[in-house]
């Protein structure tokens, strides 16, 4: 009986340490990763702050069909290791976006690895309900 009793006790102290070691890891993968909002929530930060940038991570011919105000060109295949010079601020406010939500989180994906830690994802320009310009 003392013996069942030892094994369920040392069962029960290695199956904690096995869950606190996997909380512990998860906790660090949601630190490496962006944030992903509704355009809604988005044109209420461009509203409400100062301080961002948008980011368009489309191509340059789908851009000059019709962007967000303001918004930058960064095509998402461009986006590498490499520094990139229009982001200087790693800790700036970045607002991302593609054509329908699947470029954005790539791109956003390539900027918290390069160590940008305030990247804010809000899908494609086709459920953006909002101005749109063109040049």
């Amino acid at each position: 009986m003392k013996t069942k009793r030892i094994f369920i006790l040392i069962t029960f102290i290695i199956f904690t340490l096995v869950l606190t070691g996997c909380a512990v890891q998860n906790g660090d993968n949601v630190e490496n990763t962006y944030k992903q909002i509704s355009p809604k929530e988005a044109k209420q930060i461009m509203d409400d702050s100062d301080g961002y940038i948008i980011l368009d991570v489309r191509t340059q011919s789908e851009y000059d069909q019709g962007h967000i105000p303001n918004a930058v060109l960064l095509p998402n295949e461009t986006i590498g290791t490499d520094e990139i010079e229009i982001l200087p601020d790693k800790d700036q406010l970045i607002l991302v976006y593609c054509r329908s939500g699947n470029r954005s989180k790539q791109a956003s994906q390539k900027l918290v690895d390069l160590g940008y830690t305030n990247i804010y994802e809000f899908g494609g320009i086709i459920d953006w309900p909002y101005d749109i310009v063109t040049d």
